[in-house]
């Protein structure tokens, strides 16, 4: 039935759109209507991904507070459950995601679809979001922002595929780079988010060319997504006022830290994927899989929970609790929840670990100075902007999410100002960020992969030359 109603909608379109006498107006239109589609369906895949995601949260909760022993059966179980998906279905829906939209957006071409594919598509989407739900089951401690991103880009590269032969032309690399612009905005809420992050993270071309259209999938997903789940904040309205003239010092040394700690983090696991890449057979992988379950499970039994989930209440407790200053550990389990489960090998992101391992930190120095509850929400959000930088290299990116995430517009200055000082200090550990160096190794592998079956195509067809032969 399908097969038989889309060519006539497709048909029904054509003859509308010939009615239409002006030509460059037909042409707008037609171009435009590819993003307005991906939009929506963006903001509804957001939307139910984030709500899978919370309920998958909530069920570890549960668990925890009842049951705390069985962690230890259901972390190795989920770890590995999560890590097979990806392994066995598709190897390039590891990870947070961006580093494979990046790879996509770089070796887009006319004769590299059969790569982007790899990095892009339904089955990209179906089992991004499955891996990371089991994985947020057993207490991963991962984001789905990263996935949302990889998800949208998926979706806009496939209604561009679909488009009929007769459709005007839209360019690939901009439909993927829009897509993830959508897919940030609807995961977080963040309209200004999204684009300054298309502009800073993703694009190097001329940001005029696709402007209009990165703006209306932005409005148009953030709109389907607040449709559904209403108006929000990521996280709310945190109080601001009284600040102290000097805090501007504070923020600077909460960015020094929290740069350091964020690309330091990030090394350690690029670090233990260059030594998992020495990993001959499957068992080794399962062994690495069932430890980090187990470790983490063991920290969150004897030691503190904080070391699962995404980070998102380690955020909320800091920013709208009277229970302002966290201990000396807690920025220790954020930052070592993320690097156990990142380096898996199953589905999730850093965005949000990252901002929940920088809240920690500013909550944890704020409390060395015994500061007022203002000014420690303020090294909170300047601890988030701050670590995020450390991992992602993107300061304006950084501080334009945290913002739109509470809305706190008098703190603006402060933010990016945070941002600023943790790129500079984060070059000290690595010259490129988190998601540089993982697009390089996608890329490298692709090609591995590539030359690896042409090899393997010649050798079969010497061998069909040589039986023709005999």
């Amino acid at each position: 039935m399908l097969n038989t109603v889309v060519p006539k909608v497709r048909l029904h379109l054509k003859h509308t759109f010939d009615r239409l006498h002006n030509e460059e107006l037909k042409r707008n239109v037609l171009q435009a209507i590819p993003f307005w589609i991906a939009s929506i369906i963006t903001g509804l895949i957001a939307v139910i991904y984030a709500r899978l995601f919370l309920m998958a949260e909530n069920l570890t909760a549960i668990i925890y507070k009842q049951h705390a022993w069985y962690l230890f059966i259901l972390m190795p179980v989920c770890f590995i459950v999560a890590w097979w998906l990806v392994k066995r279905f598709s190897p390039y829906s590891r990870g947070s995601g961006i580093p494979q939209v990046a790879a996509a957006i770089e070796i887009t071409n006319p004769k590299s679809d059969q790569k982007v594919n790899k990095l892009l598509s339904i089955k990209v989407i179906l089992i991004k979001m499955l891996s990371s739900l089991v994985f947020a089951i057993g207490g991963g401690a991962i984001g789905r922002e990263g996935p949302t991103i990889q998800i949208a880009a998926s979706v806009f590269r496939k209604v561009n595929q679909v488009l009929p032969a007769w459709w005007p032309k839209v360019a690939k690399r901009n439909m993927i780079i829009t897509g993830a612009a959508a897919g940030l905005a609807a995961a977080f809420n963040t309209p200004l988010g999204g684009i300054v992050f298309a502009i800073e993270e993703l694009t190097k071309t001329h940001f005029s060319y696709f402007k209009t259209a990165i703006f209306s999938s932005v409005i148009i997903a953030g709109l389907t997504a607040q449709g559904i789940l209403g108006p929000y904040l990521y996280l709310g309205y945190p109080k601001m006022g009284n600040l102290s003239g000097f805090i501007f010092v504070d923020v600077i040394l909460v960015a020094i830290i929290t740069g350091l700690l964020g690309s330091g983090m990030a090394k350690v696991i690029l670090l233990i994927f260059k030594w998992k890449s020495k990993f001959n057979f499957n068992r080794e992988h399962v062994l690495y899989v069932i430890f980090c379950a187990l470790i983490m499970a063991g920290i969150a039994i004897f030691v503190n929970a904080g070391i699962l989930g995404s980070g998102k209440d380690v955020m909320q407790k800091a920013l709208f609790t009277s229970d302002k200053y966290t201990t000396w550990y807690m920025p220790v389990l954020r930052m070592v929840g993320p690097i156990l489960s990142f380096t898996t090998g199953a589905s999730g992101g850093v965005f949000a670990p990252a901002l929940g391992a920088g809240a920690s930190v500013g909550s944890l120095i704020s409390g060395w100075f015994h500061l007022s509850d203002t000014n420690t929400n303020l090294l909170v959000l300047a601890g988030m902007v701050g670590f995020l930088t450390g991992v992602t290299r993107s300061p304006f990116t950084s501080a334009i999410l945290v913002l739109e995430m509470t809305d706190r517009n008098n703190v603006i200055f402060h933010l990016i100002l945070a941002g600023m000082v943790a790129s500079m200090v984060a070059m000290l550990v690595d010259k490129h960020s988190f998601y540089d160096h993982l697009k390089v190794q996608y890329i490298r592998d692709l090609n591995e992969e590539e030359q690896l079956e042409n090899a393997l195509r010649k050798k079969e067809t010497a061998l069909n030359n040589d039986s023709d032969l005999v």
